[in-house]
């Protein structure tokens, strides 16, 4: 029995007309029963509020003025009817952020169980007026009304976050600030700001001013890229974001990552080596010398220094992707080692996070980290591990007494593309693309302790703005790439994610989320959200002796979809769907979703070259004659990033589809970097028949974010006329 209760209340005319009024609301409420009629705001509307509840009635006063042109009084205590009545109801409800609203033709009122229950009641109250709401402009043509009703709602997960990565691609103040804005209206409520990586240290520290005069900066003269948060920039944005229910949690992360540190400061490092800070991106070696005293005592200031800055009750400490060949080697972590008992170089990572655990719990902090931190050596406090490779680390974190939160890379990395549609700007490829689909389809409630799993967050990381120059700003044209590509990548997956936090797993129902998500589009637009406008929806292919007939449906309410008929790519004068059309095959169809003349929609794309391949996977790569040469067996090496997600077992499989020779195999290598990781060595062709074609390789020391490539010994077994492709497939 689905616990999301929609109720239309019949007056005693008749059934109201209630398709004027749909409720789309995000995430889906616990139970929303609809009533007769509708609340106005007008020039008698007044915002009235229990004491301790003034920054929320403030909050809210000033989004119906700016969009409604409206003066609205805000007051403590009940001076009228005509009233938004905010209050604080522990009993009434009893769920933190949780909260009841009621809305009837005289009054709106909000009750929460606490002061982010109030926030989330009104956030769910702005998705009830029209989208111009949101808008800072008045709009003085529209009714600001919202339809009757009751809705009682609850968080599923107290941890609803997000990661946003301004160490390796700077974002100004305001963007940030934007970004929380975004978040609280789908009820997110923990901002993971990655601080520090090698590529750059974003905050502020008084003691150790090198850090941005050298550490924030890369390149130089007019290619210099960087930029970093004053104190008081980190205040500002810290006061903004606390309005609107955002905990702030800062991330400084080491002892990997922090490349940019051992610039400004080479001592920190174990070489004393000076480097400079990349421009490009990849993954130091270089780490925090864990057995320098000065380095020590260098991390505890500025942690001091951070959290004086941040009153969340988190420390984010990075953790991850250590790699600890410089330790091995230095003397001075090597007498740490023998000193504290360590049998292993990498425990000295566990020595150190014990160290800051400490520290920080002896100031009220928790300290987090990526899942690494409850991999690396004995905790003897108890901490919160991000897992992002693999959620077997999340039941690996809580069976030792740690929490944990679910960010895992194949479901909540929004820095990869969302599919595989010509055209899709460039983005991270290591791992498959995330549709809205997949996002949604996080499971949440198989990983260990419930009690000990605080919940779920997302991640946008900006190195790939490093990686070679196509992303780069152009700053003598103030264009504002890096945060319309961002605002892209972000959404609409943050509102998928929103909802897998909030809402009740059992309860989820994609193509109901879906039908609710069209309507927020204009809500985003009203926002000025860049956000990727998505393809027109293929309802239905049906293929006659007439040809292949296309039935599509709208992705956003209300949204012109066009399309061609010859293969072409579609314009915005090109002709207007109304009804399903035929043409004589697939490819020759194109349609795009048009929004606005420069906001669009890529055009629908049908895969259909390997349809009947599924079976074995990914495709890989392609060969073609180029690809041989002859009879000769020749080493053809082809990238597998993407291909390749994490430990496990593989099966890549060569398919023989056309051309004069079979193709002969010897066997396969599967290669990280220039690393051998595994390989099976035995005869196969592909051709009229197929034999021996499948290879197995085995994967154990899978490393995120890095190339990973194949390298098949292969001949055409009489002439290199022979094409075909090679599929990949994750098999346990």
């Amino acid at each position: 029995m689905k616990k999301v209760i929609i109720m239309a209340i019949l007056s005693t005319f008749g059934m109201l007309n209630l398709s004027a009024k749909e409720i789309t609301l995000i995430p889906q409420p616990i139970s929303v029963e609809r009533q007769s009629g509708e609340f106005l705001i007008t020039d008698k509307t007044t915002i009235q509020y229990e004491e301790g509840l003034e920054k929320e009635a403030t909050y809210l006063q000033e989004i119906l003025e700016n969009s409604t042109g409206i003066e609205i009084e805000s007051c403590e205590g009940d001076k009228s009817k005509k009233a938004i009545v905010l209050s604080v109801d522990s009993l009434k409800v009893s769920t933190s952020e949780g909260y009841e609203l009621i809305v009837s033709e005289k009054c709106i009122t909000i009750c929460g169980a606490d002061n982010a229950g109030v926030f989330y009641g009104m956030q769910t109250l702005l998705q009830l007026f029209p989208p111009e709401v949101y808008n800072n402009v008045t709009s003085r043509d529209v009714e600001f009304s919202a339809p009757a009703v009751v809705i009682k709602d609850a968080p599923t997960f107290k941890w609803r976050g997000m990661m946003l990565d301004v160490a390796r691609y700077f974002y100004d103040k305001e963007f940030v600030m934007k970004y929380i804005d975004m978040m609280s209206m789908y009820k997110l409520n923990k901002l993971q700001l990655h601080l520090v990586d090698d590529s750059g240290w974003r905050l502020e520290i008084k003691k150790y001013p090198r850090l941005t005069e050298i550490g924030a900066w890369g390149g130089e003269g007019a290619t210099r890229l960087g930029g970093y948060y004053t104190q008081e920039d980190i205040k500002e944005i810290v006061d903004y974001a606390s309005v609107r229910n955002v905990d702030v949690i800062p991330e400084i992360a080491f002892p990997a990552h922090m490349l940019c540190a051992v610039v400004a400061y080479p001592w920190l490092g174990c070489t004393g080596i000076q480097h400079e800070v990349p421009t490009q991106h990849f993954i130091s070696r270089d780490l925090l010398c864990v057995g320098n005293e000065r380095s020590i005592q260098f991390l505890k200031d500025v942690l001091e220094e951070t959290i004086a800055l941040f009153p969340s009750k988190y420390i984010n400490i990075g953790g991850d992707e250590a790699v600890y060949s410089n330790w091995e080697k230095c003397p001075k972590c090597q007498a740490v080692r023998k000193e504290q008992g360590l049998s292993k170089t990498s425990e000295l990572q566990g020595y150190l996070t014990n160290l800051v655990a400490n520290m920080m719990k002896e100031h009220g902090r928790t300290v987090v980290g990526w899942q690494e931190i409850a991999q690396r050596g004995k905790l003897d406090t108890q901490v919160v591990s991000i897992a992002w490779t693999n959620l077997q680390y999340a039941k690996d974190a809580t069976d030792k007494g740690h929490y944990t939160v679910l960010c895992p890379a194949s479901h909540m990395y929004f820095d990869f593309p969302e599919g595989r549609t010509p055209g899709e700007p460039k983005a991270a490829g290591w791992m498959p693309p995330i549709s809205v689909e997949k996002c949604y389809s996080l499971k949440v409630g198989n990983y260990g302790s419930k009690e000990l799993t605080l919940g779920v967050q997302g991640a946008f990381w900006s190195d790939i703005f490093i990686h070679g120059t196509t992303l780069q700003e152009i700053y003598s044209i103030n264009e504002n790439r890096s945060e319309n590509y961002a605002e892209y990548l972000t959404f609409p997956r943050l509102l998928a994610l929103s909802e897998v936090g909030w809402s009740v797993e059992s309860e989820r129902d994609y193509d109901d989320f879906t039908n609710r998500l069209k309507h927020h589009y204009v809500k985003l637009d009203n926002k000025d959200c860049n956000y990727r406008v998505p393809e027109p929806l293929v309802a239905e292919i049906e293929e006659s002796e007439a040809g292949v007939e296309f039935t599509l449906e709208e992705s956003v309410a209300d949204a012109k979809i066009v399309y061609t008929t010859d293969g072409t790519y579609p314009h915005p004068h090109s002709s207007e769907y109304t009804k399903p059309v035929t043409v004589d095959k697939k490819s020759d169809f194109k349609a795009i979703t048009i929004v606005t003349d420069r906001h669009k929609s890529l055009p629908i794309h049908i895969e259909e070259k390997y349809a009947a391949y599924k079976k074995y996977g990914i495709l890989a790569a392609e060969w073609k004659p180029k690809n041989l040469k002859g009879a000769e067996f020749i080493s053809w090496k082809f990238e597998a990033t993407g291909k390749i997600t994490g430990n496990g077992t593989y099966e890549v499989t060569f398919v023989y589809t056309g051309g004069e020779y079979k193709l002969e195999i010897e066997g396969v290598k599967v290669f990280k970097r220039d690393e051998l990781l595994s390989e099976d060595i035995h005869n196969g062709y592909t051709g009229g028949a197929s034999q021996k074609n499948t290879y197995i390789v085995k994967i154990d020391s899978f490393e995120a974010g890095t190339p990973f490539f194949i390298d098949a010994k292969v001949r055409g077994d009489l002439g290199n006329d022979s094409y075909g492709a090679v599929f990949i497939k994750k098999v346990n």
